[in-house]
């Protein structure tokens, strides 16, 4: 009997644990994170930076989860929001967060994703960038130009197109999702420029237009700052920028 019982009890314990890996991530919001879902596998991040002339100033990272797997695009802008977006994603296996740009809006959370043995990933110019503007915690592995991530069966791709916001700004595409994340290189409708204190103005439509011609099948974008869209976003974009 006793055998009996541990038997049931671990075939509980295995389920729960199952139970547990397949739950399915919804929208969440709180004071410091908020949690937008874009499509069945893809989520918006939003948290807030304190910048000049900006009290809570919101700042988008993207969550792509596939197969019990997750890659992150741009941390929380703390450790602290970082904590609660891993706690979110649970026991789900984090593959990897890509840091798009050396700004702190993109890696101000990176020492709660080293600190749970998470692999960060930018590129060697965004390295040198962060440690320029006196960065502690840096992104551990290097990208190149282009570069792709197996999350689960589906690839997720990296991609450096050209000066724009910052020298360094690279998005990331889900090609099963037909998503785009632009990060800071991509404006939501009816945003202004923004900060041009690193920016390549001149450059900047001419990177996009690479962009849009490259992922000619996207239905959604998700910027930096601001609501999701569609194509329309690279347009206002290049359109905002154009010389």
């Amino acid at each position: 009997m006793k055998k009996y019982l541990l038997q049931i009890s671990l075939i509980a314990l295995i389920f729960n644990s199952c139970q547990q890996d397949q739950k399915i991530l919804k929208a969440y919001e709180s004071e410091t994170l908020k949690i937008i879902q874009i499509s069945e596998h893809v989520f918006q991040h939003v948290t807030y930076l304190d910048a000049k002339n900006y009290k809570s100033y919101p700042c988008n990272g993207m969550v792509y989860v596939k197969d019990n797997e997750v890659i992150v695009f741009d941390t929380p802008t703390n450790n602290q929001a970082s904590l609660e977006l891993i706690n979110w994603i649970g026991q789900k296996n984090i593959r990897a967060v890509v840091v798009t740009h050396f700004h702190n809006d993109c890696l101000g959370g990176l020492g709660a994703f080293h600190t749970k043995g998470i692999q960060s990933y930018a590129t060697k110019q965004t390295i040198q960038l962060a440690k320029g503007n006196n960065e502690k915690i840096l992104p551990q592995n290097l990208l190149t130009n282009l570069n792709e991530f197996q999350i689960g069966k589906q690839l997720v791709f990296t991609k450096y197109f050209g000066e724009g916001h910052t020298k360094d700004n690279i998005v990331g595409y889900i090609p099963s999702e037909k998503t785009l994340f632009g990060g800071c290189l991509i404006k939501e409708l009816n945003a202004s420029k923004g900060n041009l204190a690193d920016a390549n103005t001149e450059d900047w439509a001419l990177t996009v237009e690479k962009v849009k011609n490259e992922f000619t099948d996207v239905d959604y974008v998700i910027p930096g700052h601001g609501k999701s869209g569609g194509k329309e976003l690279l347009d206002y974009t290049i359109d905002l920028f154009k010389l």
